[in-house]
């Protein structure tokens, strides 16, 4: 009888805990787990009803009291992070859905998440064409669902918001009406081949009504405000990064790396221009690929890059697909770059595409001038660096071999190391010698470490103090050397992404720990070997990596 009270309260396992709260996100978050490589969910989009919002709150709730119900003190020191991980992970999404409630402000929040639906299956092959091109037709079909929800839920939205939703649904219309036809174009079932058509038809005309409303009707009386507020802020940065500094402190943190960065720009640019760093930048960025060029420049980069990694102890690299890099899909093309990777629970070889928007025939000589310049030739070293080799791509095959499945799955992944890994590449593989005497690499490098500490600056002032989208322009224009229309695109995207600090943050907090490593191992251990222990982590809140990696350490991250 003892024995039988004593197994009744017995606390429950936390990997069947963890196995369970991962099936429920995958079921509610299906572009989630299409994107961590879990397919069982795949002709889903995501249900913004207020129903299922208000159902999604409950859940959560009923896995953190079922996790604080797993004693922390009892589990070995790899579980008891996982435990906190996912600790974390239910109060942010918590917070997101009852305290930011993005769902009820931001028609963005929608067309992306359709867009990025709809993409997963028509870029990654992870299954047959035909297989994919069905589920695609399923989701198409969720579509005046997904809209209805947005048109009941979003409520005093600020202008901003529906500025960037209309330019959003705008994309993902022309994606539905153009890119997807030609990406199922194989398809033998002229069946399928005409529902997928009438499918897209339907699917544009509901979206199209929306955008209609959106710029006459709700966009003209928006006047909501896109801030947080410090405490909103704060609570967010602790919840989704670990990150618990006071924004006080981490402006002037920010500030003083700002000051240095622009300082070593100068320095280094002036010498190439006779003491005048903004026009030496200038004519470095008239060095770019022309136009048409872009792709295959960047392929040259990445067999470059391969073949530096191969050839020198910076870090390992694991077997498996490569990476194609082809122009961007139309739906996309907001964006200059971007790395698309099979998700680290992918039970079979699929390609990774890294993208890259190249100029359009149809813009003028000018845009296209500008354009490029964005896209110079220092500047897309440093993009490939990022999203390839060995920033985000390369990240994931090291993901795939993690045996914690809480530190495998992007479903708890923090955008703190994520992106500060990929950030952190860009300055690591000059140290380690890549381009060596190039000067005008590390030129690139600087100018796109500015622009990530603009964005701490922006969006902390942005959302905490009373600084405008405009002031936010001044400001990427004037200490990021940003042109017009970069500048303000980096601005506008402060109000609704309040946290992309997490880029430079993120590098200064692996900074700081693989300094900390370095004096802990004794003697002068390899680049490798530090990255190595790095990435067989998995993804992970830095303090996190600090216990797994310090000797249970856990102190100050950032400084």
């Amino acid at each position: 009888m003892i024995a039988a009270l004593s197994c009744m309260h017995a606390a429950e396992p936390l990997p069947h805990f963890v196995d369970d709260y991962l099936a429920y996100l995958y079921e509610v978050h299906p572009t989630g787990a299409t994107m961590d490589g879990i397919h069982v969910h795949d002709d889903l989009v995501e249900d913004y009803r207020r129903s299922a919002i208000d159902s999604h709150s409950s859940a959560l709730s009923g896995f953190g009291r079922r996790l604080d119900g797993i004693p922390l003190d009892r589990l070995p020191i790899r579980e008891q992070v996982d435990h906190q991980i996912v600790a974390a992970n239910i109060r942010a999404r918590q917070f997101e859905l009852e305290a930011t409630r993005s769902w009820e402000r931001n028609p963005h929040v929608y067309a992306d998440t359709l867009a990025s639906s709809l993409a997963a299956q028509a870029i990654f092959t992870h299954a047959p064409e035909t297989d994919r091109a069905r589920r695609v037709l399923s989701k198409l079909r969720q579509v005046p669902r997904l809209v209805q929800a947005a048109r009941d839920n979003i409520k005093e939205p600020p202008a901003i918001f529906v500025k960037v939703g209309i330019d959003t649904w705008r994309g993902a219309m022309a994606f539905i009406d153009a890119d997807l036809p030609r990406a199922f174009a194989n398809v033998d079932d002229m069946h399928l081949l005409g529902d997928l058509a009438d499918a897209c038809h339907e699917a544009v005309q509901t979206i199209g009504s929306y955008v209609t409303d959106l710029e006459t009707d709700i966009r003209p009386k928006a006047k909501g405000s896109f801030r947080l507020g410090r405490d909103r802020f704060e609570q967010k940065l602790r919840l989704e990064e670990g990150i618990t500094l006071p924004v006080d402190r981490l402006l002037a943190i920010a500030t003083r790396e700002l000051a240095a960065t622009q300082e070593e720009f100068r320095q280094l640019a002036g010498r190439q221009n006779g003491g005048d760093p903004i026009e030496a930048w200038r004519k470095a960025k008239q060095r770019h690929p022309e136009p048409g060029a872009l792709i295959a420049t960047a392929r040259e980069q990445l067999d470059e890059l391969h073949t530096f990694l191969s050839r020198n102890p910076v870090v390992g690299i694991p077997e498996g697909p490569g990476v194609t890099v082809a122009a961007t899909p139309d739906f996309f093309r907001w964006s200059a770059a971007s790395m698309w990777t099979p998700g680290p629970y992918e039970s079979r070889p699929s390609r990774a595409m890294y993208y890259l928007t190249d100029v359009d025939q149809k813009w003028d000589a000018e845009r296209k001038s500008e354009h490029l310049r964005g896209l110079n030739t220092p500047t897309l070293w440093t993009i490939s660096i990022h999203e390839v080799y060995p920033g985000h791509f390369l990240h994931y095959q090291h993901l795939r071999r993690v045996e914690s499945k809480v530190r495998r799955s992007t479903m708890f992944a923090p955008a703190s190391y994520m992106e500060g890994w990929a950030h952190y590449c860009e300055q690591m593989m000059l140290e380690a010698g890549f381009g060596r005497g190039d000067d005008t690499l590390k030129l690139g490098q600087l100018a796109e470490a500015l622009v990530r500490l603009a964005r701490f600056i922006v969006g902390i002032r942005l959302h905490t103090e009373d600084w405008s989208v405009e002031q936010g322009v001044r400001f990427f224009r004037d200490e990021a050397f940003l042109e017009e229309s970069n500048a303000r695109r980096e601005a506008e995207r402060g109000t609704f992404d309040p946290t992309y600090l997490v880029y430079s943050a993120g590098k200064l907090m692996l900074l700081k720990l693989r300094r900390d490593w370095y004096d802990q191992q004794g003697g002068k251990p390899s680049l490798r070997a530090f990255h190595d222990a790095l990435l067989a982590q998995g993804s992970a809140p830095f303090w996190a990596l600090r216990r797994l990696m310090l000797n249970g350490s856990s102190d100050v991250v950032l400084e």
